[in-house]
């Protein structure tokens, strides 16, 4: 059973972050199902970053219109996006050095996983504005966080430091998960054809799933497992302190739209 999320979003709202969650994960596994140059490779990039910028923004108007997201939740959306934005540098990725999935899978935890996907996206996208990170990657690297923020909000339910030691876990997984998927987006360009793990078009889907496990311990282990240590380490450490302002902060804010009687007519 899920953890009761503070920001709950309605039927129409949930409809949208699905469609955006489907489409970004078809935007990471197109290596398996269509080879490169089928549908121009050099065009493909803008076209994608273009179409999921869309996508996102059509999940927060989408959530606002139907009261899933209320000008309080939209404020601490805008926040949490501007703080995430600030931490990323001081991680820099250094030897995978990752300081910003720790608040997304405590926010996607408090918030619930419509929040959590649309602070993963606005998260990156600020950024990248930030940094001057923006190119064809910042769309994988936006639905990645975006993802990692939504599956938090998925997590069953638990208490105290059985909750602590769920979120520590996952969030170690997430930092696995992201790299894994990044990884799909360049896969296909970064290697020599003739290499034992490179991409080739026309393989069955199990030889070509196989090159893939390979290239990924071959090239991103090592990064991975420093995403993984940190944001586990960051979650046991600041863990319960930001679940505890979060909470505060969400029945203080009282997301929940507001109950009104009308008289009856007549």
């Amino acid at each position: 059973m899920n953890s009761v999320a503070a920001v709950r979003i309605p039927g129409r709202a949930r409809i949208a972050v699905a469609l955006a969650a489907f489409v970004g994960l078809v935007a990471f596994c197109w290596p398996f199902v269509v080879a490169p140059g089928r549908f121009g490779s050099s065009y493909a990039p803008p076209l994608i970053f273009g179409a999921l910028l869309v996508l996102v923004i059509a999940v927060v108007v989408a959530e606002i219109s139907a009261g899933g997201i209320d000008a309080k939740a939209l404020a601490m959306l805008g926040v949490l996006s501007a703080v995430n934005a600030g931490l990323r540098p001081l991680g820099a990725g250094t030897a995978g050095i990752e300081t910003v999935f720790f608040l997304l899978v405590l926010a996607g935890r408090v918030f619930g996983p419509g929040f959590g996907f649309t602070l993963g996206c606005t998260s990156l996208f600020a950024s990248a504005l930030l940094t001057g990170g923006v190119g064809p990657w910042m769309p994988y690297q936006m639905f990645g966080c975006a993802f990692v923020g939504m599956l938090a909000g998925m997590l069953p339910r638990a208490r105290g430091k059985g909750e602590i030691a769920l979120l520590a876990v996952y969030g170690s997984v997430s930092g696995y998960l992201f790299g894994f998927l990044l990884n799909l987006s360049f896969w296909p360009f970064s290697l020599d054809p003739n290499s034992s793990i490179a991409y080739l078009p026309g393989l069955p889907f199990t030889e070509q799933w196989h090159r893939y496990l390979l290239f990924d311990l071959a090239t991103s282990l090592g990064w991975d497992t420093g995403r993984a240590v940190t944001t586990f380490t960051a979650v046991l450490i600041v863990g319960p302190a930001v679940l505890t302002v979060f909470r505060r902060a969400a029945r203080r804010a009282n997301f929940e739209p507001e109950v009104r009687f009308e008289p009856a007519a007549g």
